[in-house]
């Protein structure tokens, strides 16, 4: 629980799979909700773990073909990987052209 305390802020709802080891959050402060893949439960409404595993596998293929980023600059390439993946069905393209209309050097 240490890596999460100060990173989650006290009464957030956290949602999880089923792993063991975030048994303790409900005890730290958060609202836990679990997904329990061991029982196939892969969804529960609208929640779910799927989108932020999904996310994870693309930033981590997109960082090991830049073969690792250095610990300084890993927040700029995980919010670049952030970006592409919520515009992975996009053009990106047009969307560049449009903001350097906006915003000309």
């Amino acid at each position: 629980m240490p890596i999460l305390q100060g990173r989650i802020v006290e009464g957030s709802d956290v949602y999880t799979d089923g792993w063991k080891a975030y048994d303790g959050l409900v005890t730290n402060g958060y609202r836990h909700h679990r997904i329990h893949h061991h029982q196939n439960e892969f969804a529960r409404g609208k929640n779910h773990v799927n989108g932020i595993e999904s996310f994870w596998s693309f930033a981590k293929f997109r960082m090991a073909k830049l073969r690792g980023v250095r610990k300084e600059k890993f927040l700029i390439h995980l919010k670049e990987s952030e970006w592409r993946f919520n515009h992975r069905l996009d053009n990106i393209y047009s969307i560049l052209l449009k903001q350097t209309r906006h915003f000309p050097l």
